[in-house]
């Protein structure tokens, strides 16, 4: 069981006008209160926003879950499957060329029908080379919308 409350202030109320004054487009404070039941844990969380936007609760709840939703379809993908997090490069463009490199490799895998998680799959990819052309091949299947006649 997972409870979420949202409360929006705005910022003129919460904090003096100096404060206000020295950052420019502050509009909203923003208070997010998830209780969490797992088994017999119960957790409680408080988290503070500082915000450009002046919306309602439900408007902000969306926006915040929307970015939830991209971390984790995304970024703990790219941790997960490729250490993304604990990669050392990050000199130049390099950090960025293999950022894309891997955002590439996981769409690929994902195509791939066969069984296994991700994880397993680029493993498997880069001891087999007949699987690692496998993958490559369904990626290369286009939609009857697209195809070349």
């Amino acid at each position: 069981m997972s409870v979420n409350q949202c409360w929006v202030f705005r910022a003129a109320d919460v904090f003096p006008a100096s404060v206000c004054q020295r950052w420019p487009g502050l509009k909203s404070v923003v208070v997010i209160r998830s209780l969490r039941q797992l088994w017999n844990k119960t957790t409680c969380e408080t988290r503070f926003f500082l915000s450009s936007l002046a919306v309602d609760a439900p408007s902000f709840a969306r926006y915040i879950r929307s970015h939830w939703e991209i971390e984790n379809a995304l970024h703990c993908k790219m941790d997960v499957v490729f250490a993304e997090d604990s990669s050392r490069i990050r000199s130049q463009y390099g950090a960025r060329n293999l950022s894309i490199l891997r955002r590439l490799a996981l769409n690929l895998l994902r195509r791939h029908q066969g069984k296994g998680s991700l994880k397993m799959k680029r493993y498997r990819a880069g001891l087999d080379h007949h699987f690692l052309l496998d993958i490559l091949a369904a990626s290369l299947s286009l939609p009857l919308s697209h195809s070349l006649s």
